[in-house]
This record gives C-alpha cells, structure tokens and sequence, in this order.
C-alpha cells in the first residue's frame, strides 16, 4: 500500500471517528436537554427500578464531584483543562492506527466535548443517572461520562492485554 493510500484511509477513518464522536455528543446532550424539561415539571428523583433513580444533579467539579466549588472561576478553570486534555485525546485519536482504539479515543472526545459544552453553557455538569444498592448511591453521572468511561476502558484493556502480543509480532515480521 502506498503512502498515499494509508493517509487517504487514515483520514477517512478519522472522519468516521469524529462522525463518532459527534454522535455520542449529541446523544449526551439530547439525555441533558430530556432531563431538564423532566425536571421542570418534577421536584424530586423518579423512583425507576430498586437500584436506579432518574435525578438532576449539578457536577460543579470533576468526575464524581471532586473539587466541587462555589467558586465562580472553577467552572472555568476546569473547561479549560478538559479543553486542553480533549486536545491531547484528539492528537491520539488523529495520530492511533488502531482503528478500535481510535473508535475508543471517539468516544472519550465525544464525552469530554459534551460535558464542555455544559461546563460554558451552564457552569456546570448536568448529571442525572443515579444507580444504588439500598442506600449506597454511586455518584450521579450522564451519558459523556459513560462514552468517557467506555472509551478509556477499552483502550486500557487493549493496552494490558493486547498491544505488546501485537508489538512483538511486529518485530517478528
């Protein structure tokens, strides 16, 4: 295969990965924007099944509130970090051969894009999807968080089990 013809594939699968990534934001936001007018209409979480609430939390902070703040400047201080590490998510998804991984490096861009977006619209990350047993609660997460987790997930499975059997076949060749 010529270099012309790995770029022009490499491309194109980069444009399917950010096709991805957009899908997975949209979704993301249309769960948010569902959640919000629900919750205009309704005070408290929705009892849905014994281990699962349909709430509305504000995430003023990182990934299960950490560094929550009243702060007026967190929110800002922290879109611009997740700017800066969906930048970095990007290189490794334009730069990934892979193109399972890349499909992972989608997802997490997708998800950190659709918390930024709430982050500059509303200061804040709109949470709602509230999973327990009895009265131990996990902390409230969305749709971003789950493509984030997924993403990074599989990449971290391909990571441990997989790319060193897949480098060292390389160096057999």
């Amino acid at each position: 295969m010529s270099i012309d013809n790995e770029l022009k594939n490499n491309s194109y699968s980069l444009k399917k990965c950010l096709f991805i990534s957009l899908c997975a934001c949209i979704l993301d936001q249309a769960t948010k924007t569902g959640t919000l007018l629900f919750f205009k209409h309704h005070d408290s979480p929705t009892y849905v099944t014994s281990f699962f609430n349909y709430v509305l939390a504000w995430n003023t902070g990182v990934s299960f509130s950490m560094f929550h703040s009243n702060s007026p400047l967190i929110p800002w201080i922290l879109t611009l970090v997740a700017l800066c590490i969906s930048g970095l998510i990007f290189y490794w998804m334009k730069k990934e051969q892979n193109k399972k991984i890349k499909i992972c490096f989608a997802l997490i861009f997708g998800g950190a894009i659709g918390n930024i977006v709430d982050r500059i619209h509303y200061g804040a990350v709109v949470d709602f999807l509230d999973f327990h047993i009895k009265t131990y609660h996990w902390p409230a997460f969305n749709v971003a968080d789950s493509c984030i987790c997924i993403g990074a997930f599989f990449v971290l499975i391909y990571s441990l089990f997989f790319a060193t059997n897949n480098s060292s076949q390389d160096n057999q060749k």
